[in-house]
C-alpha cells in the first residue's frame, strides 16, 4: 500500500475511534486507536533507521498529518483507558508521555500523566506535571483538586517516614 493510502487509512481509524469514544463504546475506540497507530508504524516504522528512512520518503504534509494523527490516537487512547474499569495507569503514563514527547505543552496529556503518577504512587512527578498543567489552565478545578490530592499524599508519606524514623530512635 503506498504511503498516502496507509496515512489515510490511519485517519479513518482514528475518525472511528472518535465516533466510538462519542457513543461511550471506549474498547472498541481503542482497538480503533490501535489500529490507526499500526498504519501509522507502517509508514514510518518503530525504529530510528526506518523512521529516517521514510520520513525522507514523505512530504512536509504528509509527515504533518502522521504526528498528528499519532499525537491524536495516544492522546484519545489515554482518554478511553481512564474511562475503564481497571485503570492501567502505567500505560496512561507511557502514552502521556509520548503525546508530551511531541508536544511538551499539550495541557491534557499534562494532566493525565499527572492522575496516572499520582495512582502509581508518584507523587513528586505527579505535582510536577499537575503544576504544569495548573500553569496553562489555572481555574481547572479538575487540576486543582489533583494537586490537593497530591499533596495531602506527600504531607501524610512525608509524616510516616518522620514517625518511623522516631521508632527507630526509639
Amino acid at each position: 500500500m503506498e504511503m498516502q493510502a496507509k496515512i489515510q487509512k490511519a485517519v479513518d481509524f482514528k475518525l472511528e475511534g472518535h465516533r466510538c469514544y462519542k457513543e461511550k463504546k471506549f474498547r472498541e475506540a481503542i482497538g480503533k486507536y490501535h489500529r490507526a497507530l499500526l498504519q501509522l508504524k507502517g509508514v514510518h516504522g518503530s525504529e530510528v533507521e526506518l523512521l529516517n528512512q521514510a520520513a525522507s520518503k514523505l512530504t512536509e504534509e504528509q509527515r504533518r498529518a502522521v504526528e498528528s494523527t499519532e499525537i491524536e490516537c495516544y492522546d484519545s487512547l489515554t482518554a478511553c483507558l481512564l474511562q475503564s474499569e481497571l485503570v492501567n495507569y502505567e500505560r496512561v503514563k507511557e502514552y502521556c508521555l509520548k503525546v508530551l514527547g511531541h508536544q511538551q505543552d499539550h495541557f491534557k496529556a499534562m494532566y493525565r500523566a499527572g492522575i496516572a503518577f499520582y495512582h502509581l504512587g508518584d507523587y513528586e512527578c505527579a505535582l510536577r506535571y499537575l503544576r504544569d498543567a495548573k500553569s496553562r489552565e489555572p481555574t481547572d478545578t479538575n487540576v486543582l483538586r489533583y494537586i490537593q490530592l497530591t499533596e495531602m499524599k506527600m504531607s501524610k508519606s512525608g509524616q510516616q517516614v518522620r514517625e518511623s524514623g522516631k521508632e527507630a530512635l526509639g
